[in-house]
């Protein structure tokens, strides 16, 4: 395999602190070399070898590719008078997802797999190089392990959530829904996800109801995380870290004993907060998480109904200006912590070994992705070592 030098970095995140300074194992005048589709190498330039291609970064900063941990990508049809009506006074709820969900059924897969295609595009351009997407628009046992199919030709955390809302055709008998939810629609959505997700909140899926879906889909050899305390306090918090689960999403409305709970666990808190943004909602407080010691993940949340960004640049900007992150937390969160957050340590972070996922950014620091919102800094990707 051809390996290649990146040169002339001006500031590199690795987040390995024996490379480099801090948390974020900082390097000043860095290079790295890749080796197919991993870090073969990171350290300053003085120090690099010869390789067989290079690249000059002409002091530009590098980071390891974003890792976004939730999305909600396989979807059709369009929810822009939803929005617009919010953005005048209407409060989000959760029914909002059936109108999703109608679309969604109706819908070829060829649409589907284009929609999935050109969202997971538009974020790899923007530096996302690990993506989560889940299923949860299409609520019947054939439209759910559609989905994750759709899902799994993009991307290899797929999530089934079948658990997303009761489905408009079981509205009068919620209980013969979870019943649906943990065994036929288990059954066919099993061989398709690592992952499976709960919306535990009112309006949709209680904790006993949560508990039981999640359980059920251990039991299938799939990994839980749950949307928990979005829009409520609620026992979503208590039941992820009760389950193992890999991650409790959104995480705004909590207790001292959530926060507790979250601290003395391996469960991380993903934060959205893209979602506050665009449902004008609390925000996260990122600040007392993070306080507590805490894990924290940022992610982008992207659905077609209460986040529709791809952008994590903008959600990191969010958390430093909205829920008290400072830069360099945001950017571990936005990285590490999603990888914590899927459980993967091969993503992430920039080290020997890893997968070669890196961003080079139009500035000669990290801190721009807060400090210039909005602007689109991300000048060069590479995803498992291929330049994309």
């Amino acid at each position: 395999m051809a390996t290649t030098l990146i040169s002339n970095i001006s500031s590199l995140v690795t987040n390995d602190p024996s490379l480099g300074a801090g948390p974020l194992g900082l390097i000043q005048d860095a290079a790295v070399v890749l080796d197919g589709d991993r870090v073969a190498w990171i350290g300053t330039n003085s120090k690099a070898p010869t390789t067989d291609s290079h690249v000059d970064a002409e002091g530009r900063a590098g980071l390891p590719g974003f890792v976004d941990s939730h999305s909600h990508l396989v979807f059709a049809g369009d929810r822009t008078a939803e929005f617009a009506a919010r953005m005048s006074g209407r409060a989000y709820e959760a029914g909002g997802i059936r109108t999703t969900v109608a679309a969604t059924r109706a819908a070829t897969d060829e649409e589907l797999h284009a929609n999935v295609a050109r969202y997971t595009a538009e974020a790899l351009r923007q530096g996302t190089t690990t993506l989560e997407t889940k299923s949860g628009y299409g609520l019947t046992v054939e439209d759910e392990a559609r989905a994750l199919r759709v899902a799994a030709a993009h991307t290899d955390e797929v999530t089934y959530l079948g658990a997303h809302i009761v489905s408009p055709d079981y509205a009068d008998d919620p209980a013969a829904y979870v019943d649906l939810v943990t065994g036929p629609m288990l059954d066919a959505c099993a061989p398709h996800a690592r992952w499976i997700d709960v919306f535990c909140e009112r309006g949709a899926f209680d904790g006993d109801q949560a508990r039981t879906i999640l359980a059920a889909g251990k039991a299938r050899g799939l990994l839980p995380r749950v949307h928990a305390n979005q829009l409520t306090h609620g026992p979503g918090v208590q039941l992820a870290v009760e389950l193992d689960a890999a991650s409790a999403d959104h995480c705004t409305h909590l207790t001292d004993a959530d926060v507790d709970a979250l601290a003395n666990s391996a469960t991380v808190a993903t934060l959205l907060p893209g979602a506050e943004f665009s449902t004008r909602a609390q925000w996260p407080d990122a600040r007392r998480l993070l306080d507590a010691g805490v894990t924290v993940a940022l992610s982008t949340d992207c659905n077609p109904g209460s986040s529709f960004t791809s952008s994590m640049s903008f959600c990191i900007a969010l958390a430093v200006r909205d829920m008290r992150m400072t830069p360099d937390e945001a950017v571990w969160s936005a990285t590490a912590g999603g990888a914590r957050a899927l459980r993967r340590t091969d993503v992430g972070r920039l080290t020997p070994g890893a997968r070669a996922d890196l961003v080079l950014l139009d500035a000669p620091s990290h801190v721009h992705l807060a400090y210039r919102p909005g602007v689109p800094l991300v000048s060069a990707v590479w995803r498992a070592g291929v330049r994309v």
